[in-house]
């Protein structure tokens, strides 16, 4: 299967993922002097919100290489390392009717290329901090974690 396909229908992933938790990875690009990179999503769910790139882990894929697929889909960069930071759990998600996702947090230590931003977002930048309206629960996880600090 290519990389770009998807073993299942739009409505076979909605009515799975209706009934069980749905793994995510977020991608945290960090610059000591910038800050933390955030795209504003211009699709839904969450659109118009701030948030950390991120998408669901296929079937079978490895961690690192789905950072790997949404890094270069979503910002156009070759990420070359990064490191387990945590996760985050959503239920403002299921809360509101959507699905239940786990995202595990990579930090990215190396990569390769600028930052290009996709048509995923309408709006992308470096912060050092939150920006409103910043996705509820990516703002706990990266002010816990001193990505960024509060307004």
């Amino acid at each position: 299967m290519a990389t770009n396909e998807h073993p299942l229908s739009q409505q076979e992933f909605d009515d799975i993922y209706s009934k069980v938790p749905r793994l995510t990875v977020e991608v945290i690009v960090k610059d000591s002097r910038r800050g933390v990179y955030l795209t504003k999503r211009a699709i839904e769910p969450c659109k118009g919100q701030w948030h950390l790139p991120g998408g669901t882990v296929r079937f079978g894929e490895p961690l690192l290489e789905a950072v790997r697929r949404i890094a270069q889909r979503e910002l156009g960069i070759d990420v070359r390392q990064a490191n387990l930071v945590g996760y985050v759990e959503y239920p403002s998600h299921y809360k509101n009717g959507l699905d239940s996702p786990v995202g595990i947090a990579f930090e990215v230590s190396s990569f390769k290329h600028d930052i290009k931003s996709n048509n995923e977002s309408e709006a992308s930048g470096w912060f050092t901090k939150l920006p409103t309206p910043m996705h509820a629960e990516q703002d706990v996880f990266l002010l816990t974690h001193n990505y960024l600090q509060e307004k």
